[in-house]
């Protein structure tokens, strides 16, 4: 290993002990991916220096959760066709006793987009919605920032030839790392200064959308016309999150994103995805929603279609929206050029939102809230959390007041407001 890819790497690894959990002396860690059973081997590298800054962080023990891809495929190959729903029961239950006891999660998202392409539609989507059920004692901890938490990204193979497929795969691997480095400012000679700098300007505009307390979004684009409700109570967040005892962390790196939840029965229109979206290890491309009372009534896509609509049925709330995210078109990871096949980094590419659950904290008092009187409140409930892409150059949002008065948000994708 090169000594500058080294210095890299361990600045990467020290933004998400620092910035990404805020490991506090004591605590305990989890990396793993839940949702895919673990982080990949190929990943080595970079987690023995996650866990060489957690452990200089105070942490007492740090346990690594690992996956071999090879192994997914040969489930999906030969196992038998009726025990798609079973789950490494003893992960989730691990995880939730983790949380129980204070513990951190840093979760690495590193997964080929093509991994299970040529498999059959309706088992990935049944193995997306088993892995979502098992963890939603855990991401009631999540959804309610009870612990710290972070999600981070991680090149290896299969990623990369996806990323740059006309590159030689050593070649396409270090490029998508440098990528990597560059949208999370690991490669300025202070990174840490940097964030810092940077979530104080994302605080700053979700502080004056708070301010503003619009009741409706209203959507427009090429294949767009969306007009979305709010709920009177909604909380406008950006890059930095407390825990109950007030402990300050990043749970995205990067994040470049002003978030909230829009209430769940008010979605009326039609809106088209900007980038393709990676769920279960195969992508849903080209595809467009129809909204009608907050929920999901038509359905298309260019390809996995019949995944996207799995996704969907999953539960009476996958249908319908929990999370409504504004990122500019001027964005560093917009400006790389680069598709990442990757929601972590292509949500803070462009705007978004998310089929499913949405998080409690969006929500004045929702931390303290039962899923009954939440969902009461306008907030979605569900198994699933899944963000598409909506955002692009074209894209343009307005704020619609109690009063009926509309004011610009944004304008091709870009800020209309300064702060």
């Amino acid at each position: 290993m090169a000594p500058a890819f080294d210095e890299a790497l361990r600045r990467y690894a020290e933004l998400a002990i620092k910035i990404g959990l805020n490991l506090q002396p004591g605590q305990r860690l989890i990396i793993s991916d839940p949702r895919r059973a673990g982080v990949p081997l190929e990943i080595a590298p970079l987690v023995r220096h996650l866990v060489e800054y957690a452990y200089k962080a105070g942490a007492p023990l740090v346990d690594v959760i690992w996956r071999d891809d090879a192994l997914q495929r040969l489930r999906f190959q030969h196992a038998p066709h009726d025990s798609f729903e079973e789950w490494p029961v003893a992960q989730p239950k691990g995880l939730l006793e983790h949380f129980e006891r204070g513990g951190a999660l840093l979760s690495i998202h590193a997964a080929n987009p093509d991994l299970l392409t040529d498999q059959d539609a309706g088992r990935i989507a049944l193995v997306q919605k088993t892995a979502f059920a098992q963890y939603l004692p855990t991401s009631d901890f999540t959804s309610r920032n009870l612990v710290q938490w972070c999600v981070i990204a991680a090149s290896y193979a299969g990623w990369a030839k996806k990323v740059f497929p006309t590159l030689p795969p050593a070649e396409a691997e270090t490029k998508l790392w440098q990528a990597l480095f560059r949208v999370c400012r690991a490669d300025l000679p202070d990174p840490i200064a940097a964030w810092k700098e940077h979530v104080r300007q994302l605080v700053a505009r979700s502080d004056y959308l708070n301010h503003k307390r619009y009741r409706h979004l209203h959507y427009t684009g090429p294949g767009t016309d969306l007009t979305l409700g709010l709920p009177p109570d909604h909380l406008w967040n950006a890059a930095q999150s407390k825990t109950p005892k007030g402990i300050a962390f990043t749970a995205n790196l990067p994040t470049e994103e002003i978030f909230t939840l829009p209430h769940a029965a008010q979605a009326d229109g039609h809106i088209a995805a900007s980038r393709p979206l990676n769920y279960g290890d195969t992508l849903i491309d080209g595809f467009e929603v129809k909204f009608a009372g907050g929920r999901a009534v038509e359905a298309h896509a260019r390809s996995g279609e019949t995944v996207l609509r799995k996704m969907l049925e999953a539960d009476e709330g996958g249908a319908r929206l929990g999370e409504v995210a504004l990122v500019p078109h001027s964005s560093p990871i917009s400006q790389s050029g680069v598709m990442f096949y990757n929601t972590l980094l292509d949500e803070n590419c462009a705007s978004h939102l998310a089929f499913g659950r949405a998080y409690k904290f969006c929500m004045r008092g929702g931390e303290s809230m039962t899923d009954e009187t939440f969902v009461a409140a306008g907030g979605n409930h569900s198994i699933l959390h899944v963000d598409f892409m909506v955002g692009s150059g074209e894209m343009n949002i307005d704020g619609i007041a109690s009063d009926g008065t509309t004011e610009a948000i944004m304008r091709k994708g870009e800020w209309a407001f300064k702060v």
